[in-house]
């Protein structure tokens, strides 16, 4: 054999020896993955929903959202660029879940999403005219559907597989709180801060149960923020600090949906879940900014005014040139970057996932 043609030969075993490790990497790092990712929640998480109610003003269908995302498109996502479903949709080798209100009569064996923008767990929330959003019970009702249609594509037996087999993603819960919190939240003036808390638990621990009972058996929950240090709460405040009482209430509402989950589980038995941490997380980031690449952990990157919060991200709003280097695209939402970063705390991590980080969870059987 030639020189050449032996230091060919070693090159191409180098290469077959890689892409083995490489698949052996996949293969080990997802065992079962998900047939499909069914999302629930609000502006997080959707990709396009709001486009699709015609009276809400609650929408990101124009620039400058969307300016990092493929073809600089405003796509309904309140974000520069990709938020978290695309991300975990990545992750585990799926596509995007499509917007529900897209096409309610779509294909929906890889998934769909039904998140709405302002949607709270609470029928309330953001349900007037102009403020208009899905609810959770309506999303879970979206849902029921949606399983009649899978129905009819596959046979009982079929559906059931495949539901049991799909990732239920559902982040949800800050708009409650910033509705509670708000200057003219009428539930403020009659119930408790506990009371209010107490119900936006009892709600959803209704439509979890509603999910289980349609089949559902791998989630994903994600606790609400740190939402009082969002620009638009820093602005609340005096010197722009945090606004705490929003914080500490948040907080009690997410050590409550744990214990919640805990019991569930208990209780259910056949299901599994990942609770995310992001109100952890996300202070980590905000303390800690330049560990993760950022400088600018208190102001939005779109906006007018101070700390680009006092105006919303319009068409006529300034935009920041370091978007990678900012947590909050907006008065209220992250960035792609920031996104990004809580997906990977999400699928592999160690802190703020328990009982399992979602990797565990897809490969658990």
């Amino acid at each position: 054999m030639g020189s050449s043609q032996k230091s060919f030969f070693v090159f191409l075993l180098h290469v077959l020896v890689l892409h083995f490790v490489v698949l052996l990497t996949r293969a080990e790092n997802i065992t079962h993955a998900p047939e499909a990712i069914y999302v629930l929640g609000d502006s997080l998480v959707d990709v396009g929903n709001n486009n699709h109610i015609k009276l809400s003003i609650i929408k990101a269908d124009f620039p400058h959202n969307g300016v990092d995302y493929p073809d600089k498109k405003a796509t309904g996502r309140f974000s520069n660029g990709k938020n978290a479903v695309d991300f975990l949709a990545e992750k585990v080798g799926l596509p995007t879940s499509p917007p529900y209100l897209q096409n309610v009569n779509q294909n929906f064996l890889k998934g769909v999403n039904f998140a709405s923008g302002g949607a709270g767990i609470l029928n309330t929330t953001n349900d007037g005219t102009i403020h208009r959003a899905i609810s959770l019970t309506r999303q879970v009702e979206m849902f029921g559907s949606v399983v009649q249609k899978l129905e009819k594509q596959l046979n009982t037996n079929g559906v059931h597989k495949h539901i049991s087999n799909s990732l239920f993603v559902i982040v949800i819960g800050s708009n409650d709180m910033f509705g509670y919190f708000g200057s003219n939240s009428e539930f403020a003036k009659t119930t408790s801060p506990q009371q209010y808390v107490d119900m936006m638990i009892s709600t959803f621990q209704f439509q979890f149960k509603a999910l289980h009972m349609l089949g559902a058996r791998k989630f994903l929950i994600v606790g609400v923020g740190v939402i009082g240090c969002c620009p638009s709460q820093r602005i609340r405040t005096k010197t722009g600090e945090c606004k705490e009482d929003i914080n500490l209430w948040t907080t009690k509402y997410n050590q409550q949906l744990k214990v919640l989950l805990e019991q569930l589980k208990s209780t259910l038995g056949d299901i599994n879940y990942t609770y995310f941490d992001t109100y952890g997380a996300l202070s980590k980031l905000i303390t800690n900014p330049s560990t993760y690449g950022f400088t600018a952990p208190e102001e939005a990157c779109c906006g007018l005014g101070k700390l680009r919060a006092e105006f919303a991200c319009l068409p006529i709003s300034h935009y920041c040139a370091n978007r990678n280097e900012h947590i909050f695209w907006d008065l209220y939402h992250p960035t792609e970057a920031t996104d990004r970063i809580l997906v990977d705390f999400i699928y592999n991590g160690q802190q703020f996932v328990t009982p399992i980080n979602l990797q565990q969870l897809i490969n658990s059987t």
